[in-house]
């Protein structure tokens, strides 16, 4: 300990030194102390809660041209590198000690070998950059669900990001003690070209499991450098599969029912897929979009948004669809727009916003201008599809007054939705806890968008939403879920919802709007208000009741020729994905409980049975009432 606090002495300021050392706990010390040896910092800015300390990374972002100042108060924009736009899952990997297995389906690499290039990337790789540390609270702070985390990073963008998406988090350390209970984050930008990351091929994110620890480097985009967003996720799963409650890819958002009734729900989503806009539907309440913990208290499932902001994809927000997001995006508040196209006036514009885009201007790629090409001639987007916005939950209209709850919220339902052209009707209640869990989360699949590396439109599964985040063998996984719910008497209703439900011809069969009616009906069938149709794979809504839905909140007359082809049930269609989906557990997941087969032969009869005395294709004016 005296080597360390020699070490920190000499590399700090005695203003940061008393920072640090305010905070008594050795584990974080050393792990400061080894970051600072390894990559040699210019300088280290210890950054506690206060305004001050976080309006000084907000200004070094922007004096160091990470962060662009734009023409309304508070906004600015962040470029990342051309090829350094998404999510890297090749490069994304569990460092696995000798004899540790998470199965084929996780990207692993031996631990020895793993921390060996890693840290010969971050060698010196701040020699001629500050070192900033700062420390967050993953959920509320004071709370049975608080994680403290701290983050080292040389980009102030990335720091910045996290005091917008995170709780601070300096003060609850020094509550927590000498504690070793905590996340720890190292990243560095490495080399940069014209501000951005060079060495893409050199990008790394490998995350040690026993240690609790990520490291990341030579990249700058969110996805990669956010320690405490998908990062920190995949600590948590499995910090929580061992601790007894879940760590979940989910949304959390209040349904307002009759009478002034509020119903939370969690859901998963894929990127791109309708999460955040869920979240955010109109005269509804938001806590998070993203992740949630959640854990069994009084009897009762309760979560938590682990943010406290949103890094959300921009991508087709505008005025009709998404009017408090982009009400935010315009106005004087906090926010870092990425990867979008700023125009001569310094105001960002991004794809289907809802008014014309510039011919010209600044972009991800450099210079801009329309029909601009790269070096493989691909056509040059103003702006990028997973162009992103951070901004501030509090900042928003519909935030819940729940936000910050120590306690969490109770789960009235789980929902989970993805992009699927041709199976799945709009919304869809499971039959049970197991049912939901089975044929709704672990059976998702959802075609694949710009939120990660490579070809856009694949049909992908996709479990629970999860699975580029899964840091325990996936069958561990779903049996974990299926037992959370065994000691709950009323356990949370599960649902499906598809917003991309097509014809033949390619046209949606949903609108935008669409899916405020297919929560709210979930939010009547949670408090037993409706009855429901009974299907093969569990419970849809009658006509009448979203009829007078859509009347009452779009202000819509429902045809019931639209119903007809929204909630017809495609046979042909659930018996291939329940083919695709078990082909992929039988071959690729070797701990798949049994349980899950036994669901799909019980499936498989209800569907025959139905397609006997139905055909291929079922009306639902055919089904009977539950």
């Amino acid at each position: 300990m005296n080597n360390v606090n020699e070490l920190l002495k000499e590399k700090l300021t005695m203003e940061n030194y008393n920072r640090l050392i305010a905070l008594d706990n050795p584990k974080m010390h050393d792990f400061i102390a080894d970051a600072i040896e390894l990559t040699r910092p210019a300088s280290v800015f210890v950054c506690t809660d206060s305004p001050a300390d976080i309006a000084y990374i907000r200004d070094l972002a922007i004096r160091n041209g990470e962060e662009i100042p734009l023409n309304i108060p508070g906004h600015t924009c962040h470029f990342d590198g051309y090829y350094d736009q998404a999510r890297d899952k090749a490069q994304t990997k569990y460092l696995l000690p000798p004899g540790s297995e998470l199965g084929e389906s996780l990207n692993s690499i031996d631990k020895s070998a793993g921390v060996e290039e890693v840290r010969s990337y971050l060698t010196d790789s701040m020699a001629d950059r500050e070192m900033l540390i700062c420390f967050w609270c993953l959920g509320p702070t004071d709370s049975d669900f608080s994680i403290p985390c701290v983050q080292i990073t040389d980009s102030p963008y990335v720091a910045h990001s996290e005091s917008i998406l995170y709780r601070p988090g300096y003060e609850q350390f020094k509550k927590f003690g000498t504690s070793p209970e905590f996340f720890r984050f190292i990243h560095s930008e490495g080399e940069l070209e014209n501000a951005v990351s060079k060495n893409i091929d050199k990008r790394r994110i490998y995350i040690d499991l026993e240690e609790d620890l990520v490291y990341s480097v030579n990249t700058q985009y969110g996805g990669n450098t956010i320690g405490l967003k998908k990062l920190a996720l995949r600590l948590a799963i499995n910090k929580a599969s061992n601790k007894g409650w879940l760590a979940e890819h989910m949304f959390v958002m209040g349904a307002h029912g009759p009478a002034g009734r509020v119903t939370y729900f969690a859901g998963a989503f894929p990127s791109a897929c309708g999460k955040t806009s869920t979240s955010m539907l109109p005269g509804q309440t938001i806590i998070g979009d993203d992740i949630a913990y959640l854990r069994k208290k009084q009897g009762q499932i309760r979560c938590v948004n682990v943010e406290k902001g949103i890094f959300g994809i921009i991508r087709d927000v505008n005025t009709k669809d998404d009017p408090i997001i982009y009400e935010a995006l315009t106005s004087p508040l906090e926010v870092i727009f990425s990867n979008v196209l700023i125009g001569s006036e310094n105001r960002p514009h991004w794809l289907s916003m809802g008014c014309e885009l510039p011919t010209e201007g600044i972009n991800h790629s450099g210079k801009w201008h329309k029909g601009k090409t790269d070096s493989k001639g691909n056509e040059i987007t103003a702006s990028h599809k997973n162009a992103r916005y951070c901004l501030n939950i509090p900042d928003l209209r519909n935030r819940d007054p729940l936000l910050d709850d120590p306690e969490g919220v109770p789960v009235g339902g789980i929902v989970y939705g993805g992009r699927d052209s041709d199976t799945w009707v709009p919304v869809e209640q499971a039959f049970n806890w197991t049912e939901g869990i089975i044929l709704k989360g672990a059976a998702l699949e959802s075609e694949t968008t710009a939120a990660t590396l490579g070809k856009e439109g694949v049909r992908t599964f996709n479990l629970m939403s999860n699975l580029d985040f899964l840091s325990i063998p996936l069958g561990r996984y779903i049996q974990i879920n299926l037992d959370f719910a065994n000691d709950i008497e009323n356990p949370p209703s599960i649902f499906s919802v598809n917003y991309f439900l097509r014809d033949k011809t390619g046209k949606y069969l949903n609108g935008m709007a669409d899916k405020k009616v297919w929560i709210l009906w979930a939010e009547l069938r949670v408090n037993g208000d409706v009855d429901a149709l009974e299907t093969p794979t569990g419970l849809i809504p009658k006509y009448e009741d979203l009829a007078k839905l859509f009347k009452d909140h779009l202000d819509t007359e429902y045809a019931k020729a639209d119903y007809v082809r929204q909630f017809t049930i495609r046979i042909p269609e659930n018996f291939a994905k329940l083919d695709r989906v078990e082909k992929i557990y039988k071959e690729k997941i070797s701990d798949t409980p049994q349980i899950l087969f036994d669901t799909f032969v019980e499936v498989r009869k209800r569907l025959k049975s139905a397609q006997d005395k139905h055909g291929d294709y079922i009306s639902p004016f055919d089904l009977s009432t539950q």
